[in-house]
């Protein structure tokens, strides 16, 4: 699977951003997604995941409220819209795919796209 994000860009404090990751290669209903970041000087952390069908979705906490992530099979592409953006959420945003069910373990995923730069400004 390829997987390629694209939506980052530059938003104040407060606004949103909406992200999207398409496939190719395979089709993306047979794969667990998943959303990562990993801001400058920090470890690589847990987003949002999605289940094969979209019926399932899980939020770190912090992301709780603010982010949503959907899927959309039928066009092999998952979004991450993220509102009420904050200066800490500054990071290249990456999505994954996993043929498992451990949606928050990194070592899981199996496939990873190149990442979208966010920046938030204060």
């Amino acid at each position: 699977v390829q997987l390629q994000a694209c939506g980052g860009g530059l938003v104040q404090a407060g606004g949103s951003l909406r992200l999207s990751c398409a496939a190719s290669g395979r089709t993306l209903s047979n794969y667990v997604m998943g959303w990562f970041r990993q801001a400058p000087g920090k470890e690589r952390e847990f987003v949002a995941a999605i289940s094969r069908s979209g019926g399932s979705t899980w939020y770190a906490d912090s992301m709780k409220g603010r982010f949503t992530i959907s899927r959309d099979n039928a066009k092999n592409t998952v979004y991450l819209q993220m509102n009420s953006l904050k200066p800490e959420d500054t990071a290249v945003y990456y999505c994954a795919a996993t043929g498992s069910n451990f949606y928050n373990m990194i070592n899981a995923y199996d496939y990873w796209g190149q990442g979208t730069l966010v920046t938030v400004s204060s």
